[in-house]
């Protein structure tokens, strides 16, 4: 709601969460004077440490809000979302929350038209969690930063849940966003649904100077690690290193499902052409045609890559009775391993 200078701005980078008010609220190791005296450079004091700047860049707050009132709103909702039931107990990765189940505000009929067939067409992550989440609400966490990975808290038939969806593809900082987020649900024991639509991690000099590989590792490590109920959706493409990343088949999701639209594999028909054209090599036909075949979602659920081909209007009662599935047995303690800084 204010400064937070020198030592005190360690406080919300330590947080699990961190709430900022925008262009009231800033965090700083040295305000403008003490960097004007160290090094000469001008720079204001929201350009410097504001809130827009700590929420869309450097990520080292999770929420922005509008004024104090707003931030309090958040505040309660944070605490809404650990995990927690009426008695202050963890509910575990089976608790159920103890309000009534309500249905989606969208009609979850209406996913059909909005997914289409047309995989180069993005699809908003959001509009589907609205139809298949309870009363369309989704508690979304770091909004404005690594804005092409979608996280954040809903409930699903009463049943807590938190939610990892593609809105593109993963840069480092989607990446990271990510698997801050799945260390939140691990340690509160909550469920994680993923809905993938990707065709990898962002590739190129630039990506690799910023260090993708190290930071998509950290999704990765996260995905894998987390001893949560985990449930996987393919909504959209599954290709390449994304697949690792949002909880494929080798990473042991509770159920995986995928669309009638859905298509997996290592690369697309027209990467792999784009790819052997630029080696000096010609495709054949056949081959094209072949992946482009064994791509689609009939094709792998036949052969026990995922638990069935699903209508997405059945999206949500499906995860439902998954969810409801999930309450046998007891869990194990999350212990991740190193992440690479």
């Amino acid at each position: 709601m204010g400064p937070c200078t020198a030592g005190g701005a360690y406080i919300p980078a330590i947080s699990d969460e961190s709430i900022i008010v925008e262009s009231q609220g800033t965090i700083f190791l040295a305000g403008p004077p003490l960097v004007k005296a160290a090094t000469g450079e001008v720079v204001s004091a929201e350009e410097l440490g504001g809130g827009r700047m700590h929420s869309s860049v450097s990520g080292v707050t999770d929420y922005l809000a509008v004024d104090d009132a707003h931030a309090l709103v958040l505040a309660r909702r944070c605490v809404g979302n650990l995990g927690l039931n009426i008695t202050g107990e963890a509910q575990g990765s089976s608790g159920r929350g103890e309000g009534e189940v309500k249905e989606p505000l969208y009609d979850p009929e209406e996913l059909g038209g909005i997914v289409g067939t047309n995989l180069r067409q993005q699809i908003e992550a959001r509009e589907l969690i609205s139809r298949i989440v309870d009363g369309s609400e989704f508690a979304e966490f770091k909004k404005e930063y690594g804005e092409t990975l979608v996280t954040g808290f809903a409930c699903i038939h009463g049943y807590h849940i938190g939610i990892v969806a593609n809105n593109g593809i993963l840069f480092s900082e989607s990446a990271l966003k990510g698997a801050h987020f799945i260390q939140l649900c691990a340690q509160r024991n909550i469920p994680l649904l993923f809905l993938q639509n990707i065709s990898g991690f962002m590739v190129g000099a630039e990506a690799e100077r910023g260090g993708i590989a190290k930071n998509g590792a950290k999704l990765v490590t996260a995905v894998a690690c987390a001893e949560v109920p985990k449930f996987t959706v393919v909504v959209g493409g599954s290709f390449g290193a994304g697949n690792y990343g949002m909880c494929g088949r080798a990473y042991s999701p509770r159920f995986l499902f995928s669309w009638p639209n859905a298509r997996i594999g290592v690369m697309g028909s027209e990467q792999l052409s784009a790819v052997m054209e630029t080696v000096g090599k010609t495709v054949d036909p056949e081959l094209k045609a072949r992946i482009e075949r064994e791509s689609r979602a009939v094709f792998a659920s036949a052969r026990l890559w995922d638990d069935g081909v699903i209508p997405p209007s059945h999206t949500r009662d499906i995860l439902g009775q998954c969810l409801r599935a999930a309450k046998v047995g007891k869990g194990r303690d999350t212990k991740f391993g190193v992440f690479r800084m």
